[in-house]
């Protein structure tokens, strides 16, 4: 039998000018992100407020039917930094994620788009 599963990892580290400040922003921005990757939500997203000094942020996770989706922010550096994780085992468009960081004005955009089914193949 052909395996469906698509196994799809992209890991974002961006550098931005405008974070997300709240959990509710990062609740909708989320939302969003999952509608416009057409994922289903299974539980979340959920987002906390991280006060701990070098680690001052914000955190978010949603658990979609395919796998899962988290995201931190960290707001104490200039620029800020966000780093994103997207794991699904359907296929989706690593642009479509790209370009909802655009949302935090970005400096810099730096990706890893991995195939976990063939032994962690970088993809293009």
């Amino acid at each position: 039998m052909e395996n469906l599963l698509k196994h799809k990892h992209l890991l974002i580290r961006a550098e931005v000018k405008n974070p997300p400040k709240t959990e509710e922003h990062i609740i909708k921005w989320m939302n969003n992100l999952i509608a416009k990757i057409d994922m289903n939500i299974l539980a979340g997203p959920y987002a906390s407020k991280v006060s701990k000094k070098g680690n001052k942020g914000i955190s978010g996770v949603a658990i979609i039917d395919t796998s899962h989706i988290g995201i931190h922010t960290w707001d104490e550096t200039d620029p800020a930094l966000i780093q994103l994780d997207v794991y699904s085992c359907k296929e989706f468009n690593k642009i479509d994620v790209l370009s909802c960081i655009e949302e935090f004005d970005p400096i810099t955009v730096d990706y890893k788009y991995f195939d976990r089914e063939n032994n962690f193949k970088e993809l293009k």
